[in-house]
C-alpha cells in the first residue's frame, strides 16, 4: 500500500485491508440478493414486467449557457427506445414504483449509446431525491434520484409528462398499449439548476410498442453506457452497480438453467 513502511506489519497496517474486506461486503451481499430474486421472477429484480417501445429523443436548445457537453451542445434528433414498467408489479389500479428506462443511441458518437433510468418521484426539494409509488404513469415526475456530472457540475435529472387527456394511465403493459395506441406519450427532460429550479435539455417521444415479451428488458445499465461529460455521480454507485450486475446474472442464469 502506497505509503506503507516496510517490514513487519503493525495492527495499523492491517486496519485499510479489514476495511476494504467490509466496504466488499453489502456489495457483494447486494448483488447476491438481486441475482436470487432476478433468477427466481425469470427476468429482472426489479421493474419485471414492463412495455419496451420506440420512441425519439430531440435535443433542445433553451437559450442558455452551453452545458459543456458534446451531446446537449449541439441540438440534434436521436432515435430512443424506452422502457415503461412497475418496479412491484402490482395490480393496476394499486399505487407502484414507475420506472422510466430509456437508451438514447448514438448519443456519444456511432455505437455510443447513452442510458438513462429514472422513477417516479416528488416535486419538492427533498422528495425529488425519493421513489414515489403512483397509479397514473402520466401524473407526476420521473427522478434520477441521485445526482448527475453534468458538465462538470452536480444535477439531478428529471422527465415530466406532458399534459394529455389521456388518464388515468396505468403504468402496466397493457394500459400503456390503449394510450400509445391513440398517440405518443411525451415527456420533457430537464437537469437541475443551481437554485434548484429545472432546466429543459431535451424532449423524449415514445412512440410504438416493440415486439418484446414483458419481461424482457434491454440490460439498461447507467454506468457501462454514458456520454462524455454526462454521467452519474458517485452517490451509491458502488451499490447500483451491484444490483444490475446481480439482475443481470440471475436473468442469464434463469435463462440456462
Amino acid at each position: 500500500m502506497k505509503g506503507s513502511v516496510r517490514g513487519v506489519a503493525s495492527p495499523r497496517d492491517d486496519a485499510p485491508a479489514a476495511g476494504r474486506s467490509l466496504g466488499k461486503w453489502p456489495a457483494a451481499t447486494v448483488e447476491g440478493a438481486f441475482r436470487l430474486l432476478a433468477r427466481l421472477r425469470g427476468g429482472p429484480a426489479l421493474h419485471p414486467q414492463g412495455l419496451t417501445c420506440a420512441g425519439d429523443l430531440e435535443v433542445v436548445d433553451d437559450g442558455g449557457r452551453p452545458w459543456n457537453v458534446p451531446w446537449l451542445d449541439a441540438p440534434g434528433r436521436y432515435a430512443a427506445t424506452v422502457r415503461l414498467s412497475r418496479a412491484a408489479g402490482l395490480p393496476r389500479r394499486l399505487p407502484d414504483g414507475l420506472g422510466l428506462a430509456v437508451r438514447v443511441e448514438h448519443a456519444d458518437g456511432t455505437g455510443r449509446s447513452l442510458d438513462l433510468l429514472l422513477t417516479s418521484s416528488g416535486r419538492g426539494r427533498v422528495t425529488r431525491h425519493l421513489p414515489l409509488p403512483r397509479a397514473d404513469a402520466v401524473r407526476g415526475p420521473y427522478s434520477s434520484l441521485v445526482s448527475y456530472r453534468v458538465g462538470g457540475r452536480r444535477r439531478l435529472l428529471a422527465a415530466f409528462p406532458r399534459r394529455s387527456p389521456k388518464a388515468p394511465v396505468h403504468g402496466d403493459p397493457a394500459s400503456l398499449s390503449e394510450a400509445l395506441a391513440t398517440g405518443p406519450l411525451v415527456f420533457d427532460l430537464c437537469a437541475e439548476t443551481t437554485d434548484r429550479s429545472w432546466r429543459a435539455f431535451a424532449v423524449l417521444t415514445v412512440r410504438t410498442p416493440l415486439p418484446l415479451r414483458q419481461e424482457e428488458s434491454l440490460g439498461f445499465d447507467i454506468f457501462t453506457n454514458r456520454a462524455r461529460g454526462f454521467a452519474p455521480g458517485g452517490a451509491l454507485a458502488t451499490t447500483r452497480r451491484a444490483a444490475y450486475h446481480g439482475s443481470r446474472a440471475g436473468r442469464r442464469g434463469r435463462a440456462v438453467g
